[in-house]
């Protein structure tokens, strides 16, 4: 080795001990500076790892626990992730509402990367202009109050095709799969009123495989190591971003696929433009408010997946607690009987005159809110909370399913008794982000944006399934209340029941 040479190690040697020392030191001045300042309380965690060895499968009910010893806001190192936990309605209302623009933002985050076309959806792309246009395109022509007037005709058709669908499985004497037939139902309304189309038929492979695609979306968006300790996320240890490529894969084909026959049969529309027609057209508008391809393709992922699930499960979960309760399905069947009668079919403006089946959605948000954690934000800058110093990039989860059975808010909260929404204290608590106790869509700037269409589709169907029908679970089968954790709660055994109609026949025509 020449003399050149050895000299040439010597500094790349020195070189790299000086970046180890001055990264050493830096880690050590910051750990100081933050030992100086109040974190949150919260459990140590393993080397590297921090806390996640203690989540266990069922995160939000762990940190439910911990927030029992450590209180409503908690600090945990996420592996290398700063993270804070709101659990109460205070701490949620500090973050989301005084501190909203500071937590404004989402983390980077490989179910967004790699199934949300590098965050360039509704739900993870950054606060700004591209972010404030798509939700500015989605409430005005579909997710806001008129829009939702305009397409409420497309809900009556779709609730019928389901009712019918439903009351064939009765008179073969097959099971009803609801979270199927419901997310169907839905996953059409959301078809028609984006590509004027129905893209399912009520039963059918074609309808399950994309079902089964959505819970497996929604499944393995939950908890991935290589978000929390990001040196090792190229090793993909539990394989979620291998399936995440491939999934995302063949959603693409099939977005393409609806793109490509939309863009074809775009003369069929002119003069009357469906929602998809006015995101193409958004190519017109100057360049900087452009929308990409990648932003309509996200978009759409977004509306057939969490604008499908999140209601289908509440759905799910409610029908599920008044088989396990028939009390209250009896109570909410005479209370339609007395409003509707057994004559006509319920239809949407009947829902304002049912007080107790809206207590039902209202308990059913409380019990099994659909995103647990809420979907995560990130701090903008540093700031302090209730005393606490949070750090800047620290990330914050709202533990919904916390605040839901919180003994402090809610008596007897593991009792599912609808009867506390009608009480004086609790009946003008709504869902719509302002009453932090009942926050099952979010709250603030990030709020869901489709959380207005949930609500009406939601009370709507469930009505529609208890008015329309009896139910009762198959001879055998017991009734499983498990949870399984994702981005979205879901029932781990889907529900599945036999129904028999209760209004006249011409009710199903």
């Amino acid at each position: 080795m020449t003399f050149n040479a050895l000299n040439l190690l010597k500094e790349i040697g020195v070189a790299l001990l000086i970046f180890f020392i001055s990264h050493i030191s830096i880690h050590y001045l910051i750990s100081r500076n933050r030992s100086q300042k109040l974190l949150p309380p919260g459990p140590r965690g393993w080397p590297i790892l921090g806390a996640l060895p203690l989540l266990g499968t069922m995160p939000h009910v762990t940190l439910t626990n911990m927030a029992k010893k450590f209180g409503p806001i908690m600090f945990l190192k996420m592996g290398t992730c700063d993270t804070v936990v709101a659990s109460s309605p205070e701490a949620a209302k500090a973050f989301l509402k005084t501190l909203d623009n500071n937590f404004s933002n989402r983390p980077t985050i490989a179910g967004a990367t790699h199934l949300g076309y590098n965050s360039q959806d509704l739900v993870f792309a950054d606060y700004g202009p591209k972010w404030k246009l798509l939700r500015k395109i989605t409430n005005m022509h579909m997710l806001g109050g008129k829009a939702l007037q305009d397409w409420a005709h497309v809900r009556a058709s779709e609730v019928k095709h389901m009712v019918r669908a439903m009351h064939e499985c009765g008179e073969k004497g097959e099971v009803v799969e609801v979270g199927d037939m419901v997310n169907c139902a839905i996953t059409n309304m959301v078809s028609q009123v984006v590509l004027s189309k129905r893209i399912f038929a009520n039963k059918g492979l074609e309808s399950k495989e994309f079902k089964d695609m959505v819970v497996e979306f929604m499944t393995i968006s939950g908890v991935n190591i290589g978000d929390f300790v990001p040196c090792i996320a190229w090793m993909d240890l539990q394989g979620v971003v291998g399936k995440m490529k491939r999934l995302h894969k063949r959603f693409d084909v099939l977005l393409r696929k609806v793109i490509e026959e939309h863009v074809e049969s775009s003369h069929e529309r002119k003069g009357n433009p469906d929602f998809l027609d006015i995101l193409m057209a958004n190519g017109e508008v100057p360049i900087e408010e452009r929308l990409t391809m990648s932003n309509i393709k996200a978009l759409l992922l977004n509306l057939f997946t969490a604008g499908t699930d999140t209601s289908s499960n509440i759905i799910e979960w409610a029908l599920a607690e008044m088989l396990k309760n028939p009390k209250i399905m009896m109570r909410a069947q005479q209370e339609m009987d007395q409003v509707i009668g057994r004559q006509r079919p319920l239809v949407e403006s009947d829902l304002p005159k049912l007080p107790y089946l809206q207590a039902i959605c209202k308990e059913t948000y409380r019990m099994h809110p659909s995103t647990p954690l809420g979907v995560p934000r990130v701090a903008r800058e540093a700031c302090q909370v209730n005393g606490y110093y949070i750090p800047k990039s620290t990330r914050l989860n709202v533990n919904i399913w916390a605040i839901g059975r919180d003994h402090n808010v809610w008596a007897n909260p593991l009792e599912f008794n609808p009867e506390r929404f009608l009480s004086e204290k609790n009946a003008k608590i709504d869902p719509n982000g302002v009453d932090f106790e009942l926050i099952p869509f979010g709250a603030g700037r990030r709020i869901c944006a489709g959380y207005r269409m949930a609500v009406v589709v939601i009370e709507y169907i469930l009505a529609t399934l208890v008015h329309s029908f009896d139910w009762k679970l198959t001879n055998g089968v017991e009734l499983n209340m498990n949870e399984t954790f994702g981005l979205t709660l879901q029932k781990e055994v889907p529900l599945s029941a036999m129904v028999s109609p209760r209004l006249v026949l011409d009710a199903y025509v």
